[in-house]
């Protein structure tokens, strides 16, 4: 790369996935990975292995991790990636150009493509799934609500070509599991934002999200897992607010209802929610 790139992820027991992940942006000149101190499996031999940084620091939220990595950045330019994800050598050569290009802008969101229940999924609420991760570091920065957060930019965006590849679910159960762990800690935001559950929110809301993910953005062309997907999602919003009204029974959420379950800390989890 003619101009320096700090490539910046967090991890946690993503021993099968990380390897896959750091080999796809071997070209840059940094890779920094931030450990969840949980982790219990090789992720980390298996970075310091590939030449990356690897900082161990616990976990206090997806965006406070994230934001502490892009803090360890040498370099003006960061692409900010989870474990679970691979740039495309399409996308790649699309980086390099565009960043040695005379005006390069101040961000840039790429096409994010996730491969479930056996074949990329085109359609649904999973694509187009645009999302801005590399940027100047001196104008991005992470913000929103965990465990969904959002690179903000102080400046002008753009779209670059190639695939962002999504391989952010090893199967159906694998989906579910992680629904209950984000839905817990988003329903944890809503509850700290004051946000109080509403009749409307447990019954209208699922139902509405299954039709705009299978019918309106057309999940049923991905075939079964178009279904399966839409029906996930759906549950994963019955089951934020459920949660959410749970939380108003019994007065709040105990002291350590933000952490995720271990070996999720370092995983996207798609376009849910």
């Amino acid at each position: 790369m003619s101009t320096p790139v700090s490539v910046c992820i967090i991890a946690c027991n993503e021993e099968r996935d990380l390897p896959r992940c750091l080999e796809s942006v071997a070209w840059a000149d940094e890779r920094i990975v931030v450990m969840d101190a949980r982790s219990s499996d090789r992720s980390e031999a298996l970075a310091r292995e590939a030449g990356a940084r690897v900082l161990l620091r616990p976990y206090d939220g997806n965006i406070e991790q994230k934001n502490f990595a892009l803090d360890q950045a040498k370099h003006d330019w960061v692409l900010a990636i989870d474990a679970d994800e691979a740039v495309a050598p399409e996308l790649a050569e699309a980086i390099r150009r565009e960043l040695a290009s005379p005006r390069p802008a101040d961000g840039y969101e790429l096409d994010r493509l996730t491969f479930h229940l056996g074949r990329w999924i085109r359609h649904g609420d999973f694509h187009p799934d645009w999302q801005l991760r590399l940027f100047r570091r001196a104008r991005g920065r992470w913000g929103g609500t965990n465990p969904h957060g959002r690179v903000q930019i102080a400046g002008e965006v753009r779209r670059l070509r190639g695939t962002l590849e999504h391989y952010s679910y090893r199967d159906l159960a694998d989906q579910l599991a992680r629904i209950q762990d984000f839905s817990r800690i988003q329903a944890r935001a809503l509850w700290d934002a004051g946000r109080r559950a509403r009749w409307s929110d447990w019954l209208l809301r699922p139902p509405l999200r299954f039709l705009r993910a299978y019918v309106l953005k057309q999940g049923f062309r991905d075939g079964f897992p178009g279904f399966a997907i839409a029906a996930a999602t759906a549950f994963h919003v019955f089951l934020k607010y459920a949660t959410l009204r749970e939380l108003e029974r019994t007065g709040g959420p105990p002291g350590d209802a933000l952490a995720p379950a271990a070996g999720k800390a370092g995983r996207s989890s798609g376009a849910q929610g």
